[in-house]
């Protein structure tokens, strides 16, 4: 087990994820839908496989919410079961104060990852090392747990347990578990400080823990019931439960920043609705606190607490989900190992294998718990990429719907701007989201109105799929006409819109814009649902709840409310 245990790390964690898988950094960003975008074809030619290597990127990242339900769930459970160990009085306070300190727990994220680093780190930090010198302490009392490191140990485990051992590789899985929340938080820390810190204290810590650990059973098997929490002197265990949960706090801490990174990185791809979002720090761009995506977390987290009640009832739901995005992430590994590395096909294919099967070896064993708990992880990625697939193919019939009621600047320009008589003073930006035709709202003010603003500025924010995009291509400007502006401004999907970052650059290149004077028009559309299929008539229902209950433009571009002007029109999709 033990050899089971330290070639899963290693090869896992420390090869797979650490040295290959975080090579594929999206300008410093990480996380499946980092790679997706990184890997994923450019529309046009190779339409199958793009669409192919969409369809595993979210529905991997689709799963990983379920992981950052589960995770804070049985680690913080299973933390403070350790009071039972010291004392049966505790039991039936185990839940309550579970319950307890996940709510401060979400509470505290809008601070952002940075400021609860650091209240925790350091604490996580003397968490390691005594469970590192715990380990090492019942080592010493038998040494002979080190053989463990030779991998035959691993393969006679299979040969001699057979089936049974293969069963036994869903428990192995839990030391693994945190690999892609690991590789989704790169965004907040970088590459170099989780080698560090992997390298140079988690791994040696967690093998001296685990050798440790399996010191002990040897010795005494009446430990098997906790060995984690047996392997500190009586003196000792209460001290020892409050570092785990500290330790189990900031673990939840990371997986639910990549929740809210993976979620900010599908909402600027177009795959979820606006949501709130609020940047947390001024140094990293990365760091991001979702208000709505965080306490429905912290209701689907209670919510599991209350259902399996024990660390070992949710040890059967965690595992199908982050197994199944594991083997997601190997074949996208793939396609970055062609395209972006340029490695030799044969040294990929013999690669991607060797992970493979490794991966799917994990992934059956836990399929295997499908009916006792593994389902409720999987149904909430299921339902979390419906609600992305819908989205994205609901915008894309409205703005195809929309853009059939538009014309193109240039006929706009010819038909209207060079034979207009009245103006008002004052600037008009009217967003749009088609950068070739004139917008709805400015052909219905019109042909309603019947007047112009003296200076027209159409703007169009598109989100590339690169994470950053530099200030000095930020802006691509054209001018068909005097006083009238076509501009695309360009972001990466994870920067901040910023309207008023806009105007400045739009000042430097000479258009002068007084927002005291400026009208910002916006398109607001009603969807009608028309008939189709049952199922069809479904998913438009859900797009048009997800488009009614998302954030509105006004806040999400940050314009001021009271120089706005809403046009509304009906759209049938």
């Amino acid at each position: 087990m033990l050899s089971l245990v330290f070639w899963s790390l290693v090869i896992v964690i420390s090869v797979k994820y650490l040295l290959i898988v975080m090579r594929a950094n999206n300008d410093g960003e990480g996380g499946i839908l980092a790679l997706m975008a990184l890997v994923k074809p450019e529309s046009g030619g190779k339409i199958h496989r793009s669409g192919i290597i969409a369809v595993l990127g979210l529905f991997g990242a689709a799963l990983l919410y379920g992981d950052g339900v589960i995770t804070p769930a049985i680690s913080v459970l299973s933390a403070v079961e350790g009071l039972k160990i010291a004392t049966p009085f505790f039991e039936p306070y185990i839940i309550p104060l579970t319950l307890i300190i996940l709510i401060v727990l979400f509470a505290v994220q809008y601070k952002g990852t940075s400021s609860v680093g650091k209240i925790f780190g350091p604490i996580t930090l003397m968490y390691f090392f005594s469970i590192g010198a715990l380990g090492f302490a019942s080592i010493a009392e038998f040494p002979e747990v080190i053989a463990a490191v030779n991998p035959f140990y691993a393969i006679e485990f299979f040969i001699v347990n057979k089936f049974m051992g293969f069963v036994i590789l869903g428990s192995v899985f839990l030391v693994v578990t945190g690999g892609e929340a690991l590789y989704a938080d790169m965004g907040h820390f970088g590459p170099v400080p989780i080698r560090v810190a992997w390298f140079g204290i988690v791994l040696p810590c967690l093998l001296l823990c685990y050798f440790g650990q399996g010191s002990l059973i040897l010795r005494d098997a009446k430990a098997v019931e906790n060995p984690f929490y047996y392997l500190a002197p009586a003196w000792a265990l209460y001290p020892l439960v409050v570092l785990a949960t500290f330790a189990t706090v900031i673990a939840s801490q990371a997986v639910i920043s990549g929740a809210f990174s993976l979620t900010f990185q599908a909402l600027q791809l177009g795959y979820l609705p606006r949501m709130k979002i609020e940047h947390t720090s001024e140094d990293e761009r990365g760091q991001i606190y979702i208000p709505q995506l965080n306490w429905l977390l912290l209701i689907a987290t209670i919510a599991l607490v209350l259902g399996f009640k024990s660390s070992s009832n949710l040890a059967a739901a965690y595992g199908i989900a982050v197994t199944t995005t594991m083997v997601i992430t190997t074949l996208l590994l793939f396609v970055a190992m062609r395209k972006l590395w340029n490695w030799n096909l044969a040294v990929s294919i013999v690669v991607t294998l060797f992970f493979l099967v490794i991966d799917l070896s994990f992934w059956g064993a836990n399929m295997l718990k499908f009916f006792q708990g593994g389902w409720v992880p999987l149904a909430m990625g299921g339902v979390i990429y419906l609600i992305m697939t819908t989205w994205r193919k609901g915008r894309k019939t409205l703005l195809d719907k929309i853009k059939q009621q538009t014309t193109s600047i240039e006929e706009f320009v010819t038909e209207t701007i060079s034979i207009r008589t009245h103006s008002i003073p004052g600037t008009a930006i009217y967003m749009s989201s088609n950068p070739t035709g004139a917008p709805p709202p400015l052909i219905l003010n019109i042909k309603h109105n019947k007047y112009l603003h003296k200076q027209i500025i159409i703007l169009t924010i598109l989100f590339e799929k690169i994470p950053y995009v530099k200030s000095e291509n930020r802006i691509e400007m054209t001018s068909p006409t005097d006083d009238f502006y076509r501009v695309i401004a360009r972001y990466g999907f994870m920067d901040k819109t910023n309207i008023n970052q806009i105007i400045e650059m739009l000042r430097d290149k000479g258009i002068k814009i007084d927002l005291e004077k400026t009208t910002f028009f916006l398109g607001r559309e009603t969807i009608l649902a028309t008939k189709k299929s049952f199922v069809g008539h479904l998913r438009d229902k859900l797009f048009i709840f997800l488009s009614n209950n998302s954030q509105r433009a006004t806040e999400f571009f940050s314009l001021p409310a009271n120089r706005v002007f809403e046009v509304g029109t009906q759209v049938e999709i």
